[in-house]
């Protein structure tokens, strides 16, 4: 469903009451009712008034949710006197929950309807007309809305520090990986970067930025058959990617800095402080550090993997 931009939204712009800066800790009430709606809309309700009748196949879809969730959490139900009607119980879960598990139930709701789109039988049983692409864009314009930090891509909920770097480079970075099987490793090792920055855990993001960029140059050198080992490292990996000549010789020069940076910063940072033992002292990875190698990593990335796309075909 289009999102409006309706009277009072444009006064609230107008007073500077629309939030500039990403919060994470709290998900407004405001918001957790327009997901329920969303849900409503892409899932449908096992009693609809649109619909003649019970639909136990929407009914089931509503408990799958439910159960799968009670068995994360070690509980029996999400809700304390549930009625039969598992959409009733997800909801008022929502409506009540701790930030993260509204964010474990929005999430695996929206993986439930992205794995729906296409089942017309289901379709047509819950009185759907709404596609999963249409609810998932809502849902991540509601988060932009309401000043929420985070977003649904590629089947994750993502921590999100900046729109426009996001936009401009996180998002793009997904959508790459996901177009060449050749890189699922690299697009798991990355979205388990970002759950691992979400939750703070910040050396354990540095490790699997390198894992993910690492690996997106193992799947070129595989694929251009290029000589490397599997056990290379990531300076080794960039000298066969520059060797043949994945970036255009006559752009050597104008892309040393971005080598360097490449050498120096991804990696070398994280074999400072992820990648060895810390000492006597833990290290500590601060948050900008981890956002900074987040930004890097599908900066990286979206380079090496359209160099390769434009590199001259064997014949």
């Amino acid at each position: 469903m289009p999102i409006l931009n309706i009277y009072s939204k444009r006064q609230k712009k107008k007073r500077g009451e629309i939030p500039d800066v990403f919060q994470y800790k709290t998900l407004p009430q405001e918001f957790l009712v327009q997901v329920v709606h969303i849900l409503r809309d892409a899932l449908g309700l096992p009693y609809n008034s649109n619909f003649t009748g019970y639909s136990g196949s929407v009914n089931d879809v509503y408990k799958s949710v439910h159960d799968t969730l009670c068995r994360e959490y070690g509980i029996f139900t999400l809700v304390e006197n549930p009625d039969g009607n598992f959409a009733n119980s997800i909801f008022k879960f929502l409506l009540n929950a701790e930030t993260e598990k509204a964010l474990d139930l929005i999430e695996l709701s929206f993986q439930v309807i992205a794995q729906l789109e296409g089942n017309y039988a289901y379709h047509h049983d819950a009185g759907i007309s709404t596609n999963a692409e249409e609810s998932i864009a809502e849902l991540n314009s509601r988060f932009f809305e309401h000043g929420i930090g985070y977003q649904f891509e590629s089947g994750e909920i993502i921590r999100v520090d900046s729109k426009l770097a996001h936009t401009e480079i996180i998002k793009p970075a997904l959508q790459v990986l996901l177009s060449d099987k050749v890189y699922a490793g690299a697009n798991e090792e990355f979205l388990k970067a970002h759950e691992h920055y979400r939750h703070g855990r910040y050396k354990e993001c540095l490790s699997d930025c390198l894992k993910s960029f690492e690996s997106v140059m193992k799947a070129i050198c595989k694929k251009q058959k290029w000589l490397y080992n599997q056990l290379d490292t990531a300076k080794k990996l960039l000298d066969a990617c520059f060797q043949n000549n994945l970036i255009p010789e006559y752009l050597q020069q104008h892309f040393s800095s971005l080598r360097s940076g490449l050498e120096s910063g991804l990696p070398t940072v994280r074999n400072r402080l992820a990648g060895h033992g810390q000492g006597t002292q833990p290290a500590v990875v601060p948050a900008y550090l981890a956002q900074y190698l987040l930004n890097l990593t599908a900066t990286s990335i979206l380079m090496l993997v359209e160099s390769e796309k434009n590199l001259p075909k064997k014949k």
